[in-house]
């Protein structure tokens, strides 16, 4: 590869904080806010000129319940989704057969709630920046190095929280990370997208009178005559479709209700092989998602109860990423632990949502449930090797098939908050994040909230 020589130079500092969150999706919201309780210098740094991540691109929440019905994400998790539903922007966390439970939000008052309660606990945000590099010293990260429309500049901190969901900072620190399975292949993404004026009552007569024709995954059509739903299925009328030419890349209809009466939200494209952290892949892969949505918006209305008068309202801000790079920590959480229920003595979240696997190859996708919850370990989010860094989040220490089930939102926005409560102790004992004590950090958790066993 040809290469270029850049000239060493140096680099203002633009800040010096106690703790700084890189990325403002679900986790470093959650982090950033936790942090930020005891009146510490807190910084966030996201990339987009919004914060929410995946919150912003219509996706329900999946798993703040467990498979039991009790609710198991809380804390500040639901401090957000309290100040959604008071606004008329959340529904009510609702058991689901198939992804335990979900709850629809609205994206837009997603963005803009998220960065009410930030502006309100006194952390500084700083948007459209990228962080191209970090600060060490020897195994210790002591910051890292942003790049912006202002140049490149540096912001020190005693402590860093990657919520980046690519493990771009772990990556960076020389953390060791891995990508996908065993050949290396990756849940591929997906790009939402919304319609409007849709009879969702004649989807729900559809599926409850007629399961025979309007075909569910696990889920029973007793589950769609009220309330909010998501469909997984009708894989018969997508092969009708296939068959008079309509070109849809996925086995099944994946349908979400939203907060208007006659909005769905759709999830239905993908793109098989790419790979977020490098460009040229997200780019291919947002440019074939784009073109699919279209194939997907002729589908629906031609061949599903409900849409023949829709239209396509919005396009999600980006594709969704559901894989990309994931961490090596102190503990790297398996699918043995998950489907055992198993439980950790420094344990710091409870998640319940199955290992749902969309294949690298292919338009399908595998689930494996159990039967009640597991513990994410404080470990998963400590790298193995680096200091003064913690990992939360899909890019938190687990295997491809455990990630799978930890990549839900609820179950990020529960280790966001430990990560944030575990660097506000680090600060605060004057200690190294690795040596957070986990009972005090467990008690701290509790106290304020947060569901342990």
């Amino acid at each position: 590869m040809k290469t270029v020589k850049e000239p060493a130079r140096e680099i203002a500092v633009r800040n010096e904080v106690d703790i700084l969150v890189v990325g403002g999706g679900p986790a470093g919201i959650m982090a950033a806010l936790a942090a930020a309780e005891d009146g510490l210098k807190v910084m966030l740094v996201e990339s987009r000129g919004f914060v929410g991540g995946n919150l912003a691109i219509g996706l329900p929440i999946l798993g703040f319940l467990g498979r039991k019905g009790n609710q198991i994400i809380k804390g500040l998790p639901q401090k957000f989704i309290d100040r959604l539903r008071a606004k008329g922007a959340a529904s009510e966390h609702r058991p689901c057969a198939l992804h335990v439970s979900l709850t629809i939000i609205d994206p837009e008052q997603a963005k803009s709630t998220a960065l009410e309660m930030l502006e309100e606990a006194g952390v500084e945000i700083l948007m459209y920046a990228f962080c191209a590099d970090v600060v060490k010293e020897g195994d210790a990260v002591r910051g890292v190095i942003i790049e912006s429309k202002a140049g490149r500049e540096a912001i020190l901190a005693k402590t860093v929280i990657d919520c980046t969901g690519d493990g771009d900072i772990a990556f960076r620190a020389g953390v060791e990370c891995r990508k996908g399975d065993a050949d290396g292949g990756m849940q591929p993404p997906t790009l939402m997208f919304s319609m409007k004026g849709v009879d969702v009552q004649a989807l729900r007569d559809a599926i409850v009178e007629h399961p025979d024709i309007y075909d569910m995954d696990t889920m029973p059509a007793e589950q769609f005559r009220t309330g909010k739903f998501i469909t997984v299925g009708l894989r018969r009328k997508i092969e009708e479709a296939r068959k008079e030419g309509i070109d849809i890349p996925v086995a099944r209809t994946i349908l979400i209700t939203g907060m208007a009466d006659d909005e769905i939200w759709v999830n239905m494209s993908r793109v098989n092989g790419v790979d977020s952290t490098r460009p040229e892949s997200y780019t291919r892969g947002e440019l074939t998602a784009r073109k699919q949505i279209y194939d997907i918006e002729r589908y629906l209305r031609r061949f599903v109860p409900g849409f023949a008068d829709a239209h396509m309202d919005k396009v999600a801000p980006f594709t969704g990423i559901r894989e990309s790079r994931v961490t090596v920590g102190k503990y790297v959480l398996t699918a043995e632990d998950i489907l055992s229920c198993r439980r950790f003595d420094d344990a710091v979240a409870v998640a319940s949502y199955p290992v749902d696997i969309h294949h690298a190859v292919g338009g399908d996708c595998t689930l494996y449930w159990c039967e009640d919850c597991y513990d994410i370990p404080f470990r998963s989010l400590v790298p193995a090797n680096v200091e003064n860094l913690l990992v939360a989040g899909r890019c938190a220490s687990a295997t491809h098939e455990a990630m799978a089930s930890t990549r839900v939102m609820s179950t990020c926005m529960a280790m966001g908050e430990a990560a944030g409560r575990a660097a506000k102790l680090a600060v605060r004992d004057n200690v190294a994040v690795s040596q957070t004590d986990t009972d005090k950090l467990r008690r701290e958790l509790k106290e304020t909230g947060a569901y342990l066993r």
